[in-house]
């Protein structure tokens, strides 16, 4: 009688990162939110007013989002339907954007910004316009290797420092509004990748290309 022949079969490993394995959910919108004494939240049926010891703002929800107690200073945000597409990316954004009211009603947020060159200075100044425009009174006045020096109005709303010739730093509690600022102050001047000048906003880096020669 003859041995029955071995099959040797090859172990195949399989991978699946299909919605059964994994589930609808949103891993940023389902982290409980930390809530501080001083803080209160007020939801209304289209958004949540967040109020500290720096102001107040609010927070636009859709209606099938809801917010509830997770524990001793923390709050849980779900949603109806997490199988939806949008309901998830949503549940997501909407978690952030409380975390950051939060933050801003209680610490705020600061960015600073190097002017990097030879030359490069800034200083802050009263805006000659006063406050006609609808911003703070100040400016900031800063020599950018133009043959002009370069006025930036600075809003209602953005708290700006020079504590250095060659340091901006800039406060808010909005951190959108505050970005938006800190990105038009950077566009009068770049950083440029061959001399490594220009404006860097807190720890931008960029790579220095080499020069090309004829």
């Amino acid at each position: 009688m003859l041995p029955r022949p071995v099959v040797i079969q090859k172990a195949v490993r399989c991978f699946s990162s299909t919605r059964p394995t994994h589930g609808y959910t949103s891993h940023i919108g389902r982290t409980p939110i930390p809530i501080p004494p001083s803080v209160t939240l007020n939801t209304i049926p289209t958004r949540l007013e967040v109020t500290g010891p720096l102001g107040s703002t609010s927070v636009p929800l859709e209606p099938y989002m809801h917010l509830a107690p997770a524990g001793d200073g923390v709050v849980a945000l779900s949603v109806d339907d997490a199988t939806q597409k949008k309901q998830r990316s949503m549940w997501g954004l909407t978690r952030t954007l409380i975390n950051n009211a939060i933050v801003g009603m209680t610490e705020g947020f600061s960015v600073p910004l190097y002017l990097v060159g030879v030359g490069y200075r800034a200083a802050l100044e009263e805006d000659p316009r006063g406050t006609t425009n609808g911003d703070s009174g100040k400016r900031l006045n800063m020599k950018l290797g133009f043959s002009h020096s370069v006025f930036v109005p600075i809003p209602p709303h953005i708290k700006a420092e020079v504590p250095t010739a060659t340091k901006i730093v800039l406060s808010c509690t909005d951190k959108h509004q505050l970005g938006l600022f800190a990105a038009k102050v950077k566009k009068w001047r770049p950083p440029e990748p061959y001399k490594g000048k220009g404006i860097f906003v807190g720890t931008e880096q960029i790579r220095i290309k080499a020069v090309k020669k004829k």
